[in-house]
């Protein structure tokens, strides 16, 4: 399992924020982010992406930057 930090920020509609409004918390996308089912690329950005599921079990799609070689800012992710 590779070991990344996650640069998360609370301000109004950041990261934080807009996983919730996918009813996913950060503990979920980090779980995925870190145990990845599928590497994929989003076809809309070209930004790297993961497939995976969530400790509960839901299938989530995570598109995200790499701010250097261990350090993920999560763009998106939702259920799928």
């Amino acid at each position: 399992m590779p070991w990344f930090d996650f640069f998360w920020s609370d301000e109004p509609d950041d990261n934080v924020d807009h996983v919730a409004e996918h009813d996913l918390t950060p503990e979920d996308v980090e779980h995925v982010v870190q145990n990845p089912s599928e590497k994929l690329t989003s076809d809309s950005s070209g930004r790297p992406a993961v497939k995976g599921f969530t400790p509960d079990g839901r299938q989530i799609f995570v598109v995200y930057e790499m701010i250097d070689d261990v350090t993920v800012y999560v763009v998106t992710a939702y259920e799928i």
